[in-house]
């Protein structure tokens, strides 16, 4: 038998983890689950995938300025301020 992927502690429940959610996230996941018909476990999983995705993307992002920056390759800031308010205008 299946063990429940959130127990009464509010405790999802994942191969060698387990995440401890609030009554509000809990409540969330499972409605958000519900209507899409999908399972809670594996849109937990799909967001995490996601969000290490997205740190892996910003810290190579990070790396590659800072290597443009240290050979100096950068944009002064009023440059890049002026950038900014010329997108604004428009």
């Amino acid at each position: 038998m299946a063990l429940p992927l959130l127990s009464a502690s509010n405790t999802l429940i994942c191969t060698g983890m387990e995440i401890q959610l609030n009554p509000d996230q809990e409540a969330r996941l499972d409605e958000f689950a519900r209507r899409n018909g999908r399972k809670a476990d594996d849109l937990v999983r799909e967001a995490v995938d996601r969000f290490l995705d997205d740190e892996a993307r910003f810290a190579e992002a990070v790396r590659l300025g800072l290597v443009a920056a240290e050979s100096g390759d950068f944009v002064a800031s009023e440059e890049v301020w002026a950038g900014v308010e010329r997108i604004l205008k428009t």
